[in-house]
């Protein structure tokens, strides 16, 4: 039987590794994120967005796919919250 995970390519695995350090990069992130990948920020969450939503990222990194899916569970919450107000006239 083959390793899920191998069906991520370097660039996922290293997205993945660089964002579980991410305590590391803070105040600098986005300078890191530059110097590293070669993308800006922007690209980069777009691209670890992507990641995270394929099934051998948690193979290889569950606590931090799961960590960032929360993340992103809890912005969309608050943007359907605010949306939701806004409807309603508060």
């Amino acid at each position: 039987m083959t390793d899920p995970a191998v069906s991520l390519d370097v660039r996922a695995r290293a997205l993945l590794d660089f964002e579980r350090d991410w305590a590391a990069h803070q105040g600098e992130k986005e300078a890191a994120i530059r110097s590293r990948f070669g993308v800006s920020a922007a690209r980069y969450y777009q691209l670890l967005g992507r990641v995270v939503d394929h099934p051998a990222a948690a193979a290889y990194d569950p606590l931090t796919v799961k960590r960032l899916l929360r993340r992103r569970d809890e912005r969309e919450r608050r943007r359907a919250a605010r949306a939701l107000g806004d409807r309603t006239g508060r």
